[in-house]
């Protein structure tokens, strides 16, 4: 996923691991770029092991998506980006599903950059001969993404912000060679009580004179609709295919709600907060969701979270 980094200086550095396995080569590319988006100077950098609290639930977007990628005009394909590979996970969907190619993973998270490095280079996800590339880079202006056969997102784009999408969106469409496919997920639940209660407790509490002087995180707005997308996209593509899908992630209680969404959808309104405000926020977090999900027969809780899907086919 695309995740903000803390970075404030230029850094140029490259270095090439090789590691040679019985079932391929993996090469880990170290890269670091400038980042200085309003999003990076409010947040912290992301958490690779919360994120993987709930590693089987995120990755099945992933998996779902993939599903749905229609033969690529090259077969096998040469040139694949996982666009926000967040800790590797779905870029380890890639690798099976197409062990020859050379995947590139890019992510702006140093943590979870480091994370992918370190699964991508283990031996279960090598194979046939492929090549992974795990870069740190910032996904508003990272476009070295010419001649792919398939340009991958596994719930990045929620955190770009919201007047940049469509551009970037038309602009690594124009750099795919005709056939070539774009393919993303995204969370669409900005109106589900799990964030409607974070706006909610953000502008309650000590803490919301804090919040009130950041830039609005992206998230603060639905994301794109499907007329929206087509109507951007089809001028470029022979064909876009979208969808909607629910999950019903059955937590063990309320507390599991907290700790899923501390991962990702809170990090804006958490981050920026001392130890204190933090405390008090999640604990007025945790009584909202309390309120808002019933318990089950069994006492667990079902959080709904809906996901909007793209596949765009270059014309």
């Amino acid at each position: 996923m695309l995740k903000s980094t803390t970075a404030s200086t230029t850094v140029a550095r490259y270095l090439m691991i090789h590691q040679q396995s019985s079932r391929g080569v993996i090469h880990i590319l170290r890269k670091h770029f400038h980042h200085s988006s309003p999003t990076a100077m409010a947040t912290k950098d992301w958490n690779a092991a919360q994120y993987l609290k709930f590693e089987r639930e995120r990755t099945r977007p992933a998996t779902d998506l993939l599903s749905q990628i229609p033969p690529l005009a090259s077969s096998p394909p040469a040139r694949i980006f996982d666009l926000g590979c967040g800790p590797g996970n779905s870029t380890g969907v890639l690798v099976q599903r197409y062990p020859s190619a050379h995947i590139t993973a890019v992510d702006s998270s140093q943590d979870m950059v480091a994370k992918a490095r370190q699964t991508l280079s283990s031996s279960s996800v090598a194979g046939g001969g492929g090549q992974v590339d795990v870069q740190l880079a910032d996904l508003t202006t990272f476009r070295d993404t010419d001649s792919a056969d398939l340009l991958f997102s596994n719930a990045v784009y929620q955190w770009l912000p919201y007047d940049d999408r469509i551009r970037i969106f038309t602009e690594l469409l124009e750099t795919l060679k005709p056939g070539g496919v774009f393919a993303f997920q995204v969370p669409d639940n900005f109106g589900e009580p799990s964030h409607v209660a974070m706006r909610a407790v953000a502008a309650q509490g000590p803490w919301s004179d804090t919040l009130n002087r950041l830039p609005e995180p992206p998230t603060r707005r639905p994301f794109q609709s499907p007329q929206e997308l087509y109507d951007s996209l089809k001028p470029l593509c022979s064909d876009v295919n979208m969808w909607h899908t629910c999950y019903y992630h059955v937590l063990e209680d309320h507390r599991a709600i907290v700790e899923w969404v501390k991962g990702t959808g809170l990090r804006p309104y958490i981050d920026p907060l001392g130890d204190d405000e933090k405390r008090g926020f999640l604990e007025a977090y945790l009584e909202k969701t309390t309120e808002l999900y019933p318990p089950l027969a069994d006492g667990k809780v079902c959080l709904r979270y809906p996901r909007l899907f793209v596949v765009a086919v270059r014309s």
